[in-house]
């Protein structure tokens, strides 16, 4: 038994050595069903966390301990909720929660104001926070393939949004704010119940280069009687011009055309 202790210790060890090295804890594949505790011994020194294909139902109110955590990647769980000491977590740029049984996330979520990245696609989110509106930085958003009815207005304040993926949910209508999103290039909205855009939509996002809207009450006549669709158009076509004068090699889904019903 001595020996065996021994040689746990010294795993223990060398893992929470491994861990300030490298600022990187990687535990993909792991059956684990908690996060190891001595993951919040390393503190400051983790930057990030790679939890993917375990079995996690719960995150521990003491990770707020990771102040200075910026990826933390918790994909393919059994994560129902977030605690509400994410909030601590200031640093963080990215989080991926890709693949769990989330039905809500915490209102605590805007105070992330560095995130850049939120992916939650396949979860059970009937609704967003408001507080989403908070975050400033962030780039991209990922609510594909949950239970969406509507996007919150505050959306309209995620004033860096560069790309919003919803799709595979519930929607019905978008919020008018969507079209403060002067940043934003791609808008894909496959498999809902969308049956017409915000109308200023296309004159006032001078970026959007991409709607992707199969499988949705919505025709390409509407498209063209909008306001900034001749416009939205020139923008399409360069950059499919440009994906071809590349010569990059795709598969038939791979090659972005714009508008896609």
């Amino acid at each position: 038994m001595g020996c065996l202790c021994s040689k746990n210790a010294e795993s223990r060890t060398s893992r929470i050595a491994r861990w300030n090295a490298t600022g990187i804890v990687a535990l993909r594949d792991s059956n684990l069903k908690v996060l190891p505790d001595e993951v919040l011994e390393v503190n400051n020194n983790v930057r990030t966390i790679d939890l993917t294909n375990n079995n996690v139902s719960v995150l521990p109110p003491d990770i707020s301990r990771l102040v200075q955590l910026q990826r933390l990647i918790l994909a393919n769980n059994v994560l129902q909720s977030l605690p509400n000491t994410v909030a601590s977590l200031r640093s963080l740029k990215i989080l991926t929660l890709d693949g769990n049984k989330i039905s809500i996330l915490p209102d605590e979520l805007g105070s992330l104001y560095k995130l850049e990245q939120l992916s939650v696609s396949g979860n059970l989110l009937t609704c967003l926070p408001d507080t989403i509106g908070k975050l400033h930085n962030l780039s991209l958003l990922n609510v594909s393939s949950n239970k969406l009815r509507s996007l919150p207005p505050s959306i309209g304040s995620c004033i860096a949004l560069e790309e919003l993926q919803a799709n595979d949910n519930n929607i019905e209508e978008l919020p008018e704010s969507l079209c403060n999103l002067s940043h934003l290039k791609s808008l894909l909205l496959n498999n809902n119940r969308v049956n017409q855009l915000p109308p200023k939509l296309f004159k006032d996002c001078k970026s959007l280069q991409n709607i992707a809207l199969h499988s949705n009450p919505i025709t390409s006549d509407q498209f063209q009687q909008m306001a900034g669709f001749v416009e939205f158009e020139e923008r399409r076509k360069r950059k499919f011009d440009k994906q071809i004068n590349s010569n990059v090699l795709m598969n038939s889904k791979g090659l972005d055309e714009g508008i896609d019903l």
